[in-house]
């Protein structure tokens, strides 16, 4: 097991290698660079590059430099300027020697200053992690304890009317999108149109330093109400199928049909012996759950609960071409999905020590 860490451990280095290279030279080549946006607004145009979509006739089209900043947009532009410019963004170099350079720091975790607050990078991500990981961890456990005790009712009751319509929930509840369970909340429950029971933005209130422990657990909770039922409701269906279908797997197979002869009661068949093995896949599957939940669905929600986390931090970093921050939360992004890809894999052995990486030569 030991070596099979390690071999998965060396396989993150290129594989976080060849995440960042492509991504680094694909933004790179795309408009609307750093220096673009600080020509844009001394010449009093809107560096947006989102712009060009809006349909008003009004919009200019942002500057189109790439990496060299050399584009028509720079023309009026003194040249002494330009270079100085390109040089506190460090584009006066090679594209070469910047994307070493980027490697050389982000081996240490320097990610560098952002390029809108110039706030270090590994500050402002950890300053927003609370709310990203506040929403995926709450939501893959609410997820699994509805998930999987529904999983295996829908299969003890296969084909019953319990089945079809619980199955026509979870069809519902995959289809429509988190975001719009999510406006749903908040024209009901927080004050759209109806009822005003819930608070609309922030991870906590602004009095929160000052209530009691109960107090701020009960605040927080209050806050992730809305944005943490939107995650679930459109969270839970693959999971709940996969238990379901795995828990009808075990109970058609042979050992089952023993026990059974055996003359031990059905309560115990099921969750002695089917449920344990028909697990296996699901418990194990946990930290991947998690790193989808966090990364798919969390953007769309933060924004409409006006949650500060990494999901938003990265949407407006794309907007304004802040390659320091679009970088830098990628590389975190990228490692923390590998190592709970690896956790993941772990953690079969653990459920089922009959599992043996070693012998199938992974």
């Amino acid at each position: 097991m030991i070596a099979y860490i390690l071999r998965r451990l060396l396989l993150m280095v290129p594989t976080l290698l060849g995440i960042i290279t492509i991504n680094f030279f694909i933004i790179q080549a795309a408009p609307g660079g750093p220096v673009d946006q600080v020509i844009a607004k001394l010449q009093g145009r809107d560096a947006d590059p989102t712009a060009r979509f809006s349909g008003s006739s009004e919009a200019k089209p942002a500057p189109q430099s790439g990496d060299s900043g050399t584009s028509r947009g720079a023309r009026g532009i003194p040249p002494e300027l330009l270079e100085r410019i390109k040089k506190q963004y460090g584009f006066d170099r090679p594209i070469h020697e910047r994307f070493l350079l980027l490697l050389r720091n982000y081996i240490v975790f320097d990610f560098g200053n952002s390029l809108q607050s110039d706030r270090r990078v590994v500050d402002l991500v950890i300053s927003k992690m609370p709310v990203s990981i506040s929403l995926g961890l709450w939501t893959t456990l609410l997820v699994y304890l509805i998930s999987l005790p529904l999983g295996v009712a829908k299969a003890v009751r296969d084909g019953s009317r319990f089945d079809v319509v619980s199955s026509s929930i979870v069809i519902v509840g995959n289809a429509v999108p988190g975001f719009l369970f999510a406006l749903l909340m908040v024209v009901l429950f927080a004050g759209g149109s109806y009822w005003k029971i819930f608070p609309l933005r922030g991870l906590v209130s602004d009095n929160w330093y000052d209530l009691s422990l109960g107090g701020k657990i009960l605040d927080y909770f209050w806050h992730m109400a809305l944005p943490i039922m939107a995650m679930v409701i459109s969270g839970f269906a693959t999971l709940t199928m996969l238990t379901k279908n795995s828990f009808l797997d075990e109970i058609r197979k042979q050992y089952v049909q023993t026990a059974r002869a055996k003359g031990l009661n059905e309560r115990r068949v099921l969750y002695g012996h089917v449920f344990r093995n028909s697990m296996l896949i699901v418990i194990a599957g946990f930290p991947g759950a998690f790193v989808s939940i966090l990364f798919k669905s969390s953007l769309l929600i933060e924004v409409i609960f006006s949650l500060d986390g990494l999901g938003l931090l990265g949407f407006e970093a794309a907007i304004n071409r802040d390659y320091s921050i679009m970088f830098g939360t990628l590389w975190v992004f990228a490692l923390l999905g590998l190592i709970m890809n690896l956790v993941g894999d772990l953690m079969y052995a653990v459920v089922d020590p009959r599992i043996d990486f070693e012998k199938r030569g992974v």
